[in-house]
């Protein structure tokens, strides 16, 4: 296709990202067509990059999907019938709330990315959609900076939290993440829409120029939301994150609480994982601004993964931020009977679990600082 007599978009964004790749996702008309799912192209290097890219994508989706949905179903359901509810919980369960929403529109992502970037369910899903991804990543980052900054607080200043840290202002604080996360979500819902090319491909993408016969890659909007993205998205919340927590690693060390090196390590898979998962996916999209000058490769192949790779920290946090604590480490092989007695009828079965579970997370409290 000519990039300069296009009367598509130059560049489509790819569904589940925050960055336009119409030139790395949109092929010529001659080289898809809607047959294309999933299926092994003629011997062709590109079209053969191409597919197995496509296919890492669409396995890692749907891996996270899976243990997405699960895992933090799982914790929500814990949490809400038998977890005694806490600041540290009240946390968890909004971080497992976002993650769950995130996760439950994959298979959207998985449909368009094995459809080859074939948009099948109209322009108010592609922007709802497009507006739920955006607004967990802002949720998700917000409130695992706001988990890392009150542990830390609750080291320092123990006695003020003793008195202040209630869950009235746990939940307040709560709303104030999500709504600040929507507000910023919301370009997402004025400039995502739809086109289709004269194949029958319809894409799904960023139109900040609000023209389907212009590009906008150097658009002023495009910059202005992708460069603050990054600053509050990633930048912002990572520096207070590892900040809180190479705090938190002093005074364990210094008041001798950490008795062995594993709460050090779960410290150290948090911040790594959270940096794994998105500064990929950031530092691609910040070249992506000036993408003339670098090859067209990198972010034809980088992004899609960088893309998967981010999606994933939605699965891996029930596992580094609640089964690992010591609340599910104590009960995790007990889950599902725990779930099981909180639908009996038996009120003397049901209650004796409660108790046990009840005691269990009063401990969880105390250790808090552990994680």
């Amino acid at each position: 296709m000519d990039e300069n007599n296009s009367s598509a978009p130059e560049r489509f964004e790819n569904f589940s990202t925050g960055s336009t790749t119409f030139n790395y996702y949109g092929y010529s008309e001659d080289d898809y067509g809607l047959s294309d799912v999933i299926k092994k192209p003629e011997k062709n290097p590109e079209k053969e990059a191409d597919y197995y890219v496509r296919l890492f994508s669409v396995v890692v989706y749907s891996i996270t999907c899976v243990l997405g949905v699960l895992g933090n179903g799982i914790v929500i359901a814990v949490i809400c019938l038998r977890m005694k509810k806490s600041v540290h919980v009240i946390y968890l369960l909004q971080l497992a709330i976002a993650d769950f929403l995130f996760t439950s529109f994959l298979p959207l992502t998985i449909v368009y990315t094995a459809l080859n970037f074939h948009w099948i369910f109209g322009k108010v899903m592609c922007k709802l959609a497009s507006f739920i991804l955006i607004l967990n990543m802002f949720t998700s980052v917000f409130l695992l900076t706001i988990i890392s900054l009150d542990r830390c607080i609750s080291v320092i200043y123990p006695v003020w939290s003793q008195n202040h840290r209630t869950t009235e202002l746990a939940s307040c604080i709560c709303i104030v993440a999500w709504v600040l996360a929507s507000l910023l979500s919301l370009p997402s819902l004025f400039f995502r829409d739809t086109v289709t090319r004269s194949d029958g491909v319809t894409s799904c993408f960023n139109n900040y120029s609000l023209s389907v016969s212009r590009t906008d890659s150097e658009d002023p909007k495009h910059i202005s939301i992708t460069i603050a993205r990054v600053i509050i998205g990633f930048l912002v919340c990572f520096i207070i994150i590892t900040v809180s927590y190479l705090i938190l690693i002093f005074k364990l060390k210094r008041n001798r609480l950490a008795k062995s090196r594993k709460p050090l390590k779960i410290i150290l898979c948090i911040i790594v994982a959270f940096f794994v998962c998105w500064c990929p996916y950031h530092v691609l999209s910040i070249l992506e601004i000036k993408y003339s000058s670098l090859d067209i490769s990198i972010f034809r192949f980088g992004m899609p993964m960088a893309t998967a790779l981010a999606t994933a920290n939605s699965c891996m946090n029930p596992v580094l931020y609640v089964f690992m604590g010591q609340d599910f480490k104590q009960f995790k092989t007990s889950i599902l009977s725990m779930l099981a007695n909180a639908l009996s009828d038996d009120p003397v079965h049901s209650r004796s679990s409660h108790q046990s579970f009840s005691k269990v997370s009063s401990i969880t409290e105390k250790e808090s600082i552990v994680l």
